[in-house]
């Protein structure tokens, strides 16, 4: 049974690839901000905005695999 395609697909693998692109957008806005020239102000929102939408997928994910036992 080849368990490596459905390895590729698994939500933990996601996770981690949106995780990495999120870190990759933090390191690019950040780099953006300290030289305000290197990007436009409409490319800025929209990075900011893939990394908020990255991060609420990120969170939903994570609830997903890891759901919070009810106290």
């Amino acid at each position: 049974m080849d368990t490596t395609h459905t390895d590729l697909r698994s939500p933990q693998r996601q996770l981690i690839e949106w995780q990495m692109e999120h870190a990759d957008l933090d390191a690019l806005i950040d780099q953006a901000t300290l030289l305000p020239l290197s990007l436009d102000e409409l490319r800025l929102r929209r990075l900011k905005k893939r990394r908020l939408a990255l991060r609420d997928q990120i969170a939903k994910l994570q609830q997903l695999l890891d759901p919070k036992e009810p106290a």
